[in-house]
């Protein structure tokens, strides 16, 4: 049964999680303030690096997908791709976002139009409202999949290309990847990115779930009910990833899309058509004339608080998603040539985003014009409950709190299957066959780890916790994977 296990990076990565959540568990009264001082202190010192490597990421794949290089297939000249478009488009989507964009896509534009750090006194309600949805462009935009494409075009390459296994370790070479420690302290840096990148995700997850069922006065909002929504939730994903990829994760990613959809329909038709459209033209074009100017902002001249809580926050947490991601879509993507694989998982997804937040952030924008604060003192009061704070308002509007619910659990299952599968694929031992699927009790183990981490950082200090722990992680992730873009470009050239 454990054959195909590779034991020193499965058992270090074991420990390593372990460890943390012993001693969080035994310092819970602590480990708040433990954690809002170390995510004050990462950001404070390393803040112009995160900015800056996110930003150099973008350029680095604008320039791959027109290089001379953008025609190279992956896996060889003769390989097909193993997904349609639409498949392959639905399932890098639904594990690149998780519930990030359901928890964050209504309450963000509205937090920003109400922050006194962001707007000069006197400024009129437009400006506000055209600076908090560029403002959320750029934490949802091209930066954050340029992250995913870099690592995933590694993983892809040096897997299908080099005949390499679908670990980090394979992006380097030299003296640190001559050593078995070496190659392993590359591979477990991934691994615990991953774990704790996507409890983040499931922690946000089971928060929006309790607040919306406690909202409809379906459920009392508890921790306890977090708990039991986070079993429910694992024991579903679990089942999902047994199923394995073909089957439980590629019908739920269609299904993702399908429910989204139909959101996203009844919103853009029921709300205020005119006022979204007129908002997501001038947002776009707002946006991308000051893209530079947003993407570089790092408040070096005033109190740096709000961008530690959001912009340093966001790169951070698609660093920390990048090695899952990034592996979910280079094993999906066999047979893409550089270019498409590039333009699919930047281009494509970013302009899904913006479609969406420009429906979901105008349409609620649209209320705070007609009423102020009746969105901001709820969403500022609790952050999880603003999708259905903001969905009362529609007819209809328990079905369609149903359906938020629904969607959020099939991200929820979506980023749980996902997770555990990669994490698996990069503690499995090397297969002659890279489509094979890692064993299943590496799957199952995964499965059950997310979900015990994401009530640890829960139970010792709720969203702060998880903020700092995707911080933590993505940040020593984000200066790995600098060098893997170097060499990745080496072995291009070569």
């Amino acid at each position: 049964m454990f054959k195909n296990i590779a034991p020193k990076r499965f058992l270090f990565s074991l420990f390593l999680i372990t460890a943390f959540i012993t001693i969080t568990l035994i310092n819970l009264s602590e480990a708040d303030k433990l954690f809002a001082d170390i995510q004050k202190q990462l950001s404070d010192g390393l803040g112009w690096l995160i900015i800056l490597l996110a930003n150099g990421f973008l350029v680095f794949v604008i320039y791959l997908a027109f290089s001379k290089h953008k025609n190279i297939i992956l896996g060889g000249e003769n390989a097909k791709p193993e997904f349609s478009n639409i498949n392959w488009i639905a399932m890098l989507f639904s594990a690149g976002l998780g519930v990030g964009l359901l928890f964050y896509g209504v309450a963000e534009p509205v937090m920003h139009l109400s922050s006194n750090a962001l707007h000069e006194e006197g400024a009129s309600f437009a400006d506000k409202a055209n600076l908090s949805m560029n403002l959320a462009y750029l934490h949802w935009g091209f930066h954050g999949w340029a992250i995913y494409g870099v690592v995933g075009l590694c993983f892809a390459y040096f897997t299908f290309n080099r005949n390499l296994p679908f670990r980090v370790s394979s992006f380097f070479s030299g003296p640190l990847t001559k050593n078995i420690w070496g190659r392993v302290s590359l591979d477990v840096i991934a691994i615990i990115a991953t774990i704790f990148g996507i409890a983040t995700s499931l922690g946000l997850g089971a928060n929006q779930i309790n607040s919306g069922l406690g909202y409809m006065e379906v459920l009392e909002q508890s921790f306890m009910s977090t708990v039991v929504i986070v079993v429910v939730i694992t024991l579903m994903g679990l089942i999902s990833v047994v199923l394995g990829l073909k089957v439980g994760i590629k019908r739920l990613s269609q299904m993702n899309i399908v429910l989204c959809a139909i959101l996203l329909s009844i919103i853009f038709l029921a709300g205020p058509t005119s006022y979204i459209l007129d908002g997501l033209l001038q947002n776009l074009g707002s946006y991308i004339q000051n893209l530079l100017s947003l993407s570089t902002n790092t408040q070096g001249y005033a109190d740096s608080s709000w961008q530690n809580a959001w912009t340093l926050y966001y790169y951070s947490w698609w660093f920390a998603w990048a090695p899952f991601v990034g592996l979910f879509i280079a094993r999906i993507s066999y047979g893409r040539s550089i270019q498409e694989f590039l333009i699919g998982t930047v281009l494509i997804p970013t302009s899904i985003v913006f479609i969406w937040l420009g429906v979901f952030g105008n349409a609620a924008l649209y209320q705070e014009f007609l009423e102020p604060n009746s969105l901001s003192t709820a969403i500022n009061n609790d952050i999880a409950i603003s999708l259905f704070v903001f969905l009362e308002q529609f007819p209809f509007s328990q079905l369609l709190m149903w359906l938020a619910i629904v969607i959020i659990l099939t991200f929820f299952v979506t980023s749980s299957d996902s997770g555990a599968l990669v994490t698996s694929m990069l503690t499995a031992a090397k297969k002659e066959n890279t489509k094979d699927e890692p064993p299943m009790i590496l799957r199952v183990i995964w499965a059950i780890s997310l979900g015990v981490i994401a009530l640890v950082l829960l139970a010792s200090g709720g969203i702060g916790a998880l903020q700092t722990s995707v911080i933590v992680t993505g940040v020593p992730f984000a200066i790995l994977v600098s060098f893997a873009a170097r060499s990745l470009l080496k072995n291009l050239n070569q």
